[in-house]
């Protein structure tokens, strides 16, 4: 499906957009995530994201995804794609912090595991964004490092180390 969909095409940092979200699916394998999650990673970016606006399937075939990888997984590459960053990354440690969906406006309170969920796969989104570029490391770094600190409680041992390998954060 991703090569039907052109991934292998379309430029991203590292190389291509097919290949970003290999090594995120690796990344998530590598720390243990369960095959729902790292189905999620290989294809996160399937309807687009708030950081980068190409969609490789139209929301309207949300079903053909999840005949693919399976409905929990697609449910998390919507829930990943659907993120308004602005409204949703200052609070998502906070049980009460808002999720605001990009895609329909609405303000969701999601739990706690869909929020591990999210903040895993955005850090194994932009830490790989941040080991493949220099530019977006030294653009980005010290703000992934600061919002992965405030994500803390959400991210597992490994990913924390993780965090701390790439962008010198502590606390592991």
């Amino acid at each position: 499906m991703l090569e039907a969909a052109g991934a292998a095409e379309i430029e991203h940092p590292g190389g291509t957009l097919s290949a970003h979200l290999a090594r995120t699916s690796d990344r998530l394998s590598a720390w243990g995530a369960r095959p729902a999650l790292v189905s999620a990673g290989l294809c996160h970016a399937f309807y687009g994201t708030d950081g980068f606006a190409v969609a490789l399937l139209d929301l309207e075939r949300r079903a053909d995804l999840a005949e693919t990888i399976g409905a929990e997984a697609e449910a998390l590459v919507y829930f990943y794609a659907s993120c308004d960053r602005a409204a949703s990354y200052p609070q998502l440690a906070d049980e009460e912090g808002p999720f605001v969906d990009r895609f329909t406006g609405e303000r969701l309170r999601p739990d706690l595991a869909a929020r591990r969920d999210f903040a895993e796969l955005t850090a194994a989104n932009e830490l790989d964004l941040a080991m493949v570029s220099p530019e977006f490391h030294a653009r980005h770094g010290a703000g992934l490092r600061a919002l992965f600190g405030r994500w803390r409680s959400l991210l597992s041992p490994a990913a924390r180390a993780h965090c701390a390998d790439v962008l010198g954060a502590t606390g592991r």
